[in-house]
């Protein structure tokens, strides 16, 4: 796959869960800003999907086969997304932990992403 585009990826979702857990901790919910950060870190996912599947129609394989390498890139692709709904509905702390929750399982969905393609070394 794209190893520099997996990493930026977990490394932005890690900022925005320090960011948001700030947030928590100061007992605020998500704020807009917060939601802007969430949609950039989501384009990028977005990214990530584009060439994923631009990689696999060049007929790239994936060493942890095919249908396991896009569930994991939709799944990427929505993990922001449905905690941005969850944390709209919930206007405390809690908003902002669940953003933080999901922005983690990002960055652990992007060390799988790339294990999965084959750059684990397993």
């Amino acid at each position: 796959m794209l190893t520099p585009l997996t990493v930026a990826i977990a490394v932005a979702a890690l900022l925005l869960a320090a960011w948001c857990g700030f947030a928590a901790y100061r007992d605020q919910p998500a704020k807009d800003w917060h939601f802007l950060g969430m949609a950039v870190v989501s384009l990028l996912a977005l990214v990530q999907l584009v060439v994923g599947v631009v990689r696999l129609a060049g007929g790239g394989e994936p060493a942890g086969g095919t249908a396991v390498f896009v569930v994991y890139l939709v799944s990427a692709v929505c993990c922001l997304p449905v905690v941005g709904v969850i944390s709209l509905s919930e206007r405390n702390r809690w908003g902002s932990l669940s953003v933080v929750a999901g922005a983690v399982v990002l960055a652990a969905l992007q060390a799988r992403l790339h294990e999965v393609w084959g750059g684990g070394g397993a």
